[in-house]
């Protein structure tokens, strides 16, 4: 299951693709963002945006 990710800036779209998971930094810290997350307002601040690219599990 993934998500679509649109980066937008006022000058043009920056990313625009389906990810599995989405991880960024707002007001109050890092939240991850997955599919069908539940839905939040919040601001996004300055710093890095990650897009997890692999998978593992912890036994």
């Amino acid at each position: 299951m993934t998500l679509n990710l649109c980066v937008l800036t006022p000058n043009r779209i920056v990313w625009d693709s389906k990810v599995k998971e989405i991880v960024l930094s707002t007001n109050s810290g890092q939240i991850g963002v997955l599919p069908n997350h539940a839905s939040i307002a919040t601001t996004v601040v300055r710093g890095y945006l990650y897009k997890p690219t692999t998978q593992c599990s912890v036994n």
